[in-house]
């Protein structure tokens, strides 16, 4: 049994050297909801020291609230979005050296495309414009995961060691005051019963399906590393090998 441990990068928190010697890919944020091209490219270089896939993270263009506050916008601004950071990735990635595997956006963007579908078909289908090559990472049960396999698109289906869900698998808002998951046995027995049962027991209570091919890790917490180590360190003795 394996799995994959991914987690935001390029946002500024000032810990990615120590996330990319324990993650296995990297979301590199893509400059506009935080970060900028200087983070980018040393986040990209750590990467490549540490052997880690490399994946695009573009967010809404709202750095005052870091990407998590809804926006409506039409379908050439959300293409434009897209395209603008998804190239400046792959420039960079090209620079590095270091291949452009996937997409998953950030914040706002990444949860209204998990409950919009045809938000998730405007933002697929301009990943498979720019390279049909890469894969989409979205919410396990999500708009975005099943428009890409609509599209012809390879899928990663994500799910979060640190945060409650509701009973229809989308994840408790951030302003709630039972949204994250800071005990780490509980992150770790969360986690296990993804992997092994493929449910996730939510804040109701009920049991709801999940697809866990890869764990998401925030590092922007104050204890992020520590939770990141020990969730890792636990899978492992779990028999449970750590890979992209």
């Amino acid at each position: 049994m394996k799995i994959d441990l991914n987690a935001d990068v390029a946002e500024g928190c000032g810990q990615d050297d120590k996330l990319l010697s324990i993650v296995s890919s990297a979301n590199v944020c893509c400059g506009l909801h935080a970060g900028s091209y200087a983070k980018m490219l040393t986040t990209l270089q750590l990467a490549k020291t540490n052997n880690v896939r490399v994946g695009a993270h573009p967010g809404l263009h709202d750095r005052e609230n870091f990407g998590r506050s809804n926006q409506s916008l039409d379908e050439a601004a959300y293409r434009a979005l897209l395209a603008y950071q998804l190239g400046a990735t792959r420039a960079l990635c090209d620079l590095v050296g270091v291949p452009l595997e996937y997409v998953k956006p950030h914040g706002a963007l990444y949860n209204q495309a998990a409950v919009d579908e045809a938000l998730s078909n405007i933002l697929v289908s301009e990943i498979k414009r720019f390279d049909p090559n890469l894969k989409v990472m979205g919410l396990s049960g999500g708009y975005l995961v099943k428009s890409a396999k609509n599209q012809g698109l390879e899928t990663i289906s994500e799910v979060f060691a640190d945060r409650n869900y509701k009973k229809d698998g989308t994840l408790v808002s951030r302003s709630k005051d039972n949204a994250l998951i800071t005990d780490i046995n509980e992150a770790t027995n969360h986690i296990l019963q993804m992997i092994t049962e493929g449910t996730v027991t939510s804040i109701c209570g009920t049991k709801v399906p999940v697809d866990a091919q890869s764990i998401c890790l925030h590092g922007d917490g104050e204890h992020a590393i520590l939770f990141a180590k020990e969730i890792k360190k636990q899978l492992q003795l779990k028999g449970i090998k750590i890979s992209a």
